[in-house]
């Protein structure tokens, strides 16, 4: 469990990584671009990675229903807001937001599909994070 944890946390680190990353990029470009450009370099660095490793054609992805492939899109999206929002809000409160929504929609998720656990907890879980959100902001910016 504890290495899932360590790996999950990582995962974390490295999307703040990435956010910040972007966003620089988005600086020197636009946030379109910059997304534009993570997606190339990321297509070439996981075609190298899963040529090396093995693994790039392992399944039949044709049998996945229509909407698993919204994945796509949807990274885009995520990518170019972050690389969007993080020169006029910083890394922090863009991180702050983002987190706020992948809880808020996990928990919605949750119990919309029934997953085990009090529902409560979660629900207490998310409200305890965006309260403290809220109260680590500025007293100019509330």
């Amino acid at each position: 469990m504890i290495l899932f944890a360590a790996l999950a946390v990582l995962a974390g680190v490295l999307v703040s990584l990435s956010r910040q990353i972007n966003g620089r990029l988005a600086l020197s470009t636009s946030a379109m671009e910059s997304s534009f450009w993570n997606h190339i370099v990321g297509l070439g660095f996981i075609t190298l990675a899963a040529l090396l490793v093995g693994g790039l054609f392992a399944g039949e992805p044709l049998a996945a229903p229509w909407w698993a492939w919204l994945g796509g899109p949807v990274g885009v999206i995520f990518i170019a807001a972050g690389s969007w929002l993080i020169p006029r809000i910083g890394a922090a409160q863009t991180a702050m937001l983002i987190i706020a929504g992948q809880m808020i929609s996990g928990v919605l998720l949750d119990l919309i599909m029934g997953a085990p656990g009090s529902p409560w907890a979660r629900i207490i879980g998310v409200a305890l994070i965006l309260a403290g959100m809220y109260v680590g902001q500025p007293a100019k910016q509330r």
